[in-house]
């Protein structure tokens, strides 16, 4: 259906047009403003969504390249691809096409950034400004996670990095320019420490190219061990940066408790994902040797991601700081299902392909149940003018919608079973514990403090005695304490959603499961 037209690139770049067009308009009221971001973030989604739909149908099949594995057709491949000359004498150009592996992220960052849309209705500080902001944010977004070309996908990332610094800087509160500078110089030193990767990957290639079909094809170290294990190296500290894995992290914390709720939600939900993304859509299928020789290493790294993010969080009485260092924790699945994979890769692929499928849904459960977390911790804030969790109390009789929201969240986040996050961590786990089991039985240990921390949190703040902060009389006002319709709005259909992945998964499995194969494939032919 889609196939003949550049549905790819309308997606990427309607959003930014958008924000051209509403920075070039005089000045607008924040109801018209909020009314067309609203609706071109919900256009963007509903082309994903029937995107999704035509590609599980077996269209926009590409009839070059295929998929991570190669194959020109068939379960798996490429889909709605283009491919247009943009620097040819570097061998890079607009090259973006998506498969199981972007999909599936690509419509969970339209959906955040429509949530993000509908919570910041009433934004009054420089409203233009703001949705414009965003808007530029989603293109980007949805530009890395479309890319086939090191460069495009270069691009992307660093751009991310210059939006995000505005949104803490102008729209944070706190220590906002010192959190902002803090994100910026720490995520720029690891582009620039993945550029040299992508660098390094292309003198290698011949004929010369930035192309990641190409490059996987040719496997362009798999003679050089040594050389190899340096471009993994660099590539894997830039992504590193940006999922963040210890001891990666400590510009994290900070970002999030400075900026807006909408910022922690693309922060959170978006920007780590590009990391963990850049993973299996360049590190493992690219450099297939190197990643299963060094498979330990990444598995170790996402174990003591688990058990340090949790415990830190264990400690945090910011509920957002409390919430970001879960990130940490949650991410350090990923990165241990995924080093897993490449133990297993070429002794037990079906369980290297269960490993990598628990990766990505990870990721997308996380966006999911993650981003709902900090819209709550806005709505707190809003409220009480504090993340200080000692400071409430009972709020679970002047705010039931917000409490059981907050509730699903949180169970979601912990892995109960009919949420997202019991699929993605099951599947880490089983597909994990084979090849790493001493490392994955740790990491067991982070499902129980994780647990521990988000019930006592749950206690704290929603049960026992009636208490709030002094500056925030609201939410001891009944009705007026609880969401509001926009509140409510954007943060609901995130939680519905990680319920029906929790209890109808085929969808997405059936989505991400070919790729994942396709992926395990080429690890398990990558020479050791």
């Amino acid at each position: 259906m889609f196939s003949e037209l550049p549905v790819l690139t309308i997606v990427v770049f309607l959003p930014v047009l958008v924000g051209i067009g509403l920075l070039l308009v005089p000045e607008a009221r924040r109801r018209l403003v909020a009314g067309i971001w609203i609706t071109t973030t919900a256009v963007d989604l509903a082309l994903l969504v029937a995107l999704w739909i035509d590609y599980a149908a077996g269209g926009g099949r590409s009839t070059g390249a295929g998929a991570v594995a190669g194959p020109a057709s068939g379960t798996g491949a490429i889909g709605y691809e283009t491919n247009i000359a943009w620097m040819p004498t570097l061998g890079s150009g607009y090259h973006v096409g998506v498969d199981g592996l972007s999909l599936p992220l690509a419509a969970m960052t339209a959906l955040l950034f429509l949530a993000c849309a509908i919570y910041s209705v009433r934004q009054d500080h420089r409203p233009r400004a703001h949705a414009a902001l965003f808007l530029f944010l989603q293109t980007v977004s949805l530009g890395l996670f479309v890319s086939l070309d090191l460069i495009l996908f270069f691009v992307f990332f660093d751009l991310s990095i210059v939006g995000m610094y505005f949104i803490i800087a102008v729209w944070g509160h706190g220590n906002a320019a010192r959190s902002a500078l803090q994100f910026f110089l720490y995520t720029f030193i690891g582009s620039l420490a993945l550029l040299l990767g992508f660098i390094v990957l292309y003198l290698a290639s011949d004929p010369h190219t930035f192309d990641i079909v190409e490059l996987i094809r040719q496997d362009p170290l798999k003679n050089d061990p040594l050389v190899g294990g340096l471009a993994l190296l660099t590539i894997s500290i830039g992504l590193a940066v940006k999922t963040p894995t210890v001891p990666f992290h400590t510009w994290l914390p900070p970002a999030h408790t400075d900026a807006p709720a909408p910022g922690s939600v693309i922060l959170a939900g978006v920007l780590l994902k590009m990391g963990a993304y850049g993973f299996v859509r360049i590190a493992m299928p690219i450099l297939p040797g190197p990643w299963r020789s060094y498979a330990m290493v990444f598995v170790i790294v996402g174990v003591v991601s688990v058990l340090y993010g949790a415990l830190v969080a264990m400690a945090q009485t910011n509920f957002k700081r409390m919430v970001a260092y879960t990130s940490v924790n949650h991410m350090g699945y990923i990165i241990l299902g995924l080093g897993a994979a490449g133990l297993a890769a070429g002794t037990n692929p079906q369980a290297a392909n269960l490993a990598v499928t628990g990766a990505v849904t990870q990721m997308v459960s996380h966006g999911l149940l993650t981003g709902a977390l900090f819209l709550l911790a806005g709505v707190l804030f809003a409220r009480g003018h504090s993340y200080e969790m000692a400071e409430y109390g009972g709020l679970a009789r002047t705010a039931p919608r917000f409490a059981a929201l907050t509730a699903v969240a949180v169970f979601g986040s912990l892995g109960l079973p009919g949420l997202s996050g019991f699929i993605a961590e099951f599947q880490i786990f089983t597909g994990s514990l084979g090849a790493a089991p001493i490392p994955t039985a740790l990491a067991l240990l982070g499902i129980l403090i994780t647990a521990a921390l988000l019930l006592r949190m749950l206690a704290q703040v929603f049960l026992g005695p009636e208490r709030q902060p002094t500056a925030g009389a609201e939410l001891g006002s009944g009705t007026l304490g609880d969401l509001r319709p926009r509140e409510l709005l954007s943060v609901a259909p995130l939680l519905v959603l990680a319920v029906v992945i929790g209890v109808f998964p085929r969808f997405l499995l059936d989505l991400i499961e070919p790729a994942a194969h396709a992926l395990i494939t080429l690890v398990a032919a990558g020479t050791q």
